[in-house]
């Protein structure tokens, strides 16, 4: 009951993640997507990764992580012959998503206009830095170029320490999240209607549109966003909080829980304390009252202080590393992570996370562990419409 694409192939041209991470979100929802590849080496990601041996192997870490349920064909773009077994893939797609800069289709001859010769009804997503117009257009992009751009960097770290770049590709995530939502939205329509799309993602403004609140504040308020560390500038005591052992954050946003916060630290004087009685005053003074809880918390630790807090409605979360959250029994009971015992290129089992959500209870998994390079050849093209497939064998 996940497969809520099922039925609908989906043509994914693209390289490292935003565009990958895209198609898997499809994939997840159960599209049938082939990954095109170009025979020389294909995914850049495929060389990328922590483990060299995977590297040369062709299906680096960064590939594994969002290329799960994909099938892969090899075709060379640049020759004659593999650009008509391409467009008789089209014939057969519902969506097509790349990530070349503006323009790299259209000198293959294959862009949005070629395409929609062959298929009329196609749903076109091209994600890239800064979108399809604008001076900006052709420049190259990274995430890391984007990230600093958009003003996120900006406001990362603390004042002595921003501007900092988010510790994982959030730009190019947002990226394909967003192409994502936007295919399916489109198919929507298609389905309906019988009409394609041609959807121009852009990662700069897909990043300047998550940055809604910081955005606003300065649009709205002329309040320029400035870099406070760990520290919520909407409300105080709320950010991350040191204990007799780990980090714990701490969000008591409203009045019920600033009072119930102090009562369990054993400091109930602070809630009627003038300095810290209401949401401004305590805002304006932060810093002393981060202080008086800390020291409070030097009591306990940071897991006792988590269980303690939100028993009693106090938003709290132990600060943890990626290996500690992967362990969490929050995470293990609702199958987070999918397990392929067999992987081609690798001599041990794949453990793989899926998206953030499930479907009438059920989380969608990968169908298919992530494909080798060209490994679906004569499966995808054998299955191809009978039109297609004469086209192809003359």
């Amino acid at each position: 009951m996940t497969d809520l694409l099922c039925g609908i192939r989906i043509l994914d041209l693209t390289n490292v993640l935003a565009g990958p991470y895209c198609a898997y979100q499809l994939a997840l929802l159960g599209a049938d997507v082939i990954k095109v590849e170009t025979p020389q080496g294909g995914d850049l990601a495929r060389q990328l990764g922590a483990s060299p041996e995977l590297n040369r192997a062709g299906m680096g870490a960064s590939f594994l992580a969002q290329n799960a349920g994909k099938r892969s064909v090899a075709l060379d773009l640049k020759q004659q012959a593999d650009r008509e077994r391409f467009l008789d893939l089209v014939a057969s797609a519902d969506a097509l998503v790349e990530n070349f800069r503006p323009g790299v289709m259209d000198r293959l001859e294959l862009g949005h206009a070629r395409l929609k010769e062959v298929r009329p009804s196609l749903v076109y997503c091209a994600i890239s830095g800064f979108g399809q117009t604008g001076p900006m257009r052709d420049n190259p992009a990274y995430d890391q170029i984007i990230q600093g751009l958009s003003g996120i960097m900006s406001i990362t770290g603390t004042p002595e320490t921003a501007p900092l770049r988010v510790g994982y590709p959030v730009a190019d995530t947002l990226g394909g999240l967003v192409g994502a939502f936007a295919i399916a939205a489109a198919l929507v329509k298609q389905k309906t209607t019988g009409e394609g799309a041609f959807l121009d993602v852009s990662m700069l403004e897909c990043t300047l549109s998550a940055l809604g609140w910081p955005v606003s504040n300065y649009l709205t308020a002329d309040v320029e966003p400035q870099p406070m560390g760990n520290e919520n500038m909407t409300a105080a005591p709320s950010g991350a909080f040191r204990t007799g052992d780990g980090l714990l954050n701490i969000a008591a946003n409203k009045q019920e829980q600033f009072v119930t916060l102090c009562r369990l630290i054993g400091r109930p004087e602070l809630a009627s304390d003038v300095r810290f009685a209401e949401r401004e005053t305590r805002k304006q003074n932060r810093i002393a009252l981060k202080a008086l809880i800390e020291d409070a918390l030097a009591s306990d630790s940071a897991a006792a202080w988590e269980e303690t807090f939100n028993r009693a409605g106090v938003p709290a979360g132990r600060v943890l590393t990626i290996p500690q959250i992967l362990q969490e029994r929050q995470v293990i009971e609702r199958g987070m992570t999918a397990r392929f015992p067999a992987v081609s290129g690798m001599d041990q089992p794949l453990t793989v996370v899926r998206g953030g959500f499930m479907v009438d209870g059920e989380a969608p998994l990968p169908s298919r562990p992530p494909p080798g390079l060209g490994e679906h050849m004569d499966e995808v093209f054998a299955g191809l419409p009978p039109r297609a497939r004469k086209r192809a064998k003359a």
